[in-house]
């Protein structure tokens, strides 16, 4: 088991396939030394928990966990790119996009989340340039979607 394996466990956490795409996309792709993920949305067991706008239909802190879903998503998608998180160097990049409620304006908080948990997995390797964008809509209704790029070695 790797390193970064290891930590997962340590988190209780447990990585899955990839969700299949939902349209003429591939999970992530390798370009160079980069790994880009396509959106991940908060799958869990093939379904999304919650659905709707945040700040009406879905509370703030419920979205930031939901955020944390797609960012393990995202490793999941990264690790079939890849085949071992241990090659990752650094995230580099994180866009969080938040189905928001016409006032709300808690994007930010929302996708801590997915930047919190990436934090916890690679430590100071999880530091990140990021965007958190409110949107009107996301693919099937899901409260959020984040998108994350790594940098690994060779």
């Amino acid at each position: 088991m790797g390193r970064i394996e290891a930590r997962l466990a340590e988190l209780s956490i447990t990585l899955t396939d990839p969700a299949a795409p939902a349209g003429a996309y591939v999970p992530a792709i390798v370009d160079g030394n980069h790994v880009l993920t396509s959106g991940q949305l908060p799958m869990v067991d093939g379904a999304l928990p919650a659905t709707g706008h945040v700040g009406s239909e879905v509370e703030p802190e419920q979205a930031k966990d939901l955020a944390r879903v797609c960012a393990i998503n995202a490793l999941a998608a990264i690790r079939s790119a890849i085949g071992d998180l241990d090659k990752v160097e650094q995230v580099v990049k994180v866009v969080g996009f938040v189905s928001s409620a016409p006032d709300f304006t808690g994007q930010p908080g929302v996708i801590n989340g997915a930047s919190e948990l990436l934090g916890e997995v690679f430590g100071a390797a999880g530091e990140h340039a990021r965007s958190a964008v409110g949107v009107a809509a996301l693919p099937l209704g899901a409260p959020v979607e984040v998108e994350v790029t790594v940098r690994i070695s060779d």
